[in-house]
């Protein structure tokens, strides 16, 4: 096997390759960009014109996804992988990995959209080179873009492999790209409503890719995660890497629920206090006129029946999200949304 094919351990060790650039048999191009960053080419002539970007690691002890990537990328530094698309592996936050831990001194992925810029330490610098290497792929011209970044949840979740939807002004959500997520295993989507912080969103706002952060499954360490089935996604992946994805498939959205985003708990200061236990899951259902957390004088109460929560963390430093309520949405919603005004 090409030793690029190596490069999980590569990133876990922090060496660099003696050789940034290495040829598969069958001539795909295999080069290394940096720690933690791999950009494949197909053959000459084989190239179908899809740009993929596969990211994992943000979170740097969020492993089940860092090793399906590990695993393709080696598939294909054996020849065993065939790839007709342009593809970008990346491994977020490599300290973090190297440590077990999810982040180090700030999470990277409250840092992207600029947000580094207002930041100091090696996970602000890392978000910025991050952004550098998306933009640098997603440059060619007349190419298709897609982004899946692939995360683990710090609970478990009664909907255990979910999509999170960035916001775009005037633009909606691919009902194609919906489809494929429901092929490749996702069982929910949320359709979220004004712009943030994450990768997947840098990547859709300011790069036009269609981009998706992807939860599968709870956060384990390395060679621990036989529970967290990915089976249909690395399926998926497999078949969009190759360009064989099947011809006549429909958009059918059946088995894929969606929701929207109602509110957003914004920790404002210390005496944040949510009143849920600390093992409730995502996609818990909470009573309509539930007091669900309070922040001094600023009290969040359940408005609508049917509402979820997902990500409750108290611990989040102060600015940071606490949690996210949700409803469920129909397939009007994957319509152009617009921020509302004020």
């Amino acid at each position: 096997m090409l030793a690029l094919g190596k490069l999980l351990d590569l990133t876990l060790a922090g060496r660099e390759p003696a050789e940034k650039t290495q040829l598969t048999v069958g001539g795909v191009r295999m080069r290394w960009l940096g720690e933690g960053a791999l950009e494949v080419r197909p053959p000459q002539g084989g190239d179908n014109g899809l740009d993929l970007l596969l990211s994992a690691g943000i979170h740097g002890n969020e492993t089940a996804p860092i090793e399906l990537l590990d695993e393709l990328i080696r598939g294909i530094a054996r020849g065993e992988l065939k790839p007709r698309a342009r593809i970008l592996f990346l491994f977020g936050n490599p300290e973090a990995m190297r440590r077990g831990v999810r982040y180090v001194e700030q999470d990277v992925n409250r840092l992207f959209n600029g947000l580094h810029e207002q930041s100091g330490g090696v996970e602000a610098l890392r978000a910025c080179e991050l952004e550098r290497l998306a933009a640098s792929f997603f440059s060619l011209a007349e190419r298709y873009r897609l982004h899946y970044d692939l995360h683990t949840a710090l609970r478990g979740s009664k909907i255990e492999q979910f999509a999170l939807c960035p916001f775009k002004e005037g633009r909606p959500t691919s009902r194609h790209e919906l489809a494929c997520l429901r092929a490749a295993g996702i069982r929910a989507a949320l359709l979220q409503s004004k712009p943030s912080s994450v990768f997947s969103a840098y990547t859709r706002d300011k790069l036009d890719a269609e981009a998706f952060t992807l939860e599968l499954g709870k956060a384990r360490p390395f060679g621990q995660n036989q529970q967290v089935d990915l089976s249909a996604l690395r399926t998926r992946l497999v078949q969009m890497i190759e360009g064989r994805e099947p011809e006549n498939e429909d958009d059918s959205l059946e088995g894929l629920q969606l929701f929207s985003v109602a509110q957003e708990l914004i920790k404002r200061s210390d005496s944040f206090v949510l009143h849920l236990a600390g093992d409730v899951e995502n996609f818990s259902e909470l009573e309509k006129g539930f007091l669900l957390a309070e922040d001094g004088a600023t009290r969040w109460v359940v408005e609508q029946e049917g509402t979820r929560i997902i990500f409750p963390n108290p611990r989040v430093a102060n600015g940071l999200r606490a949690g996210i309520l949700i409803v469920p949405a129909g397939e009007d919603a994957l319509q152009a949304r617009v921020t509302p005004a004020g």
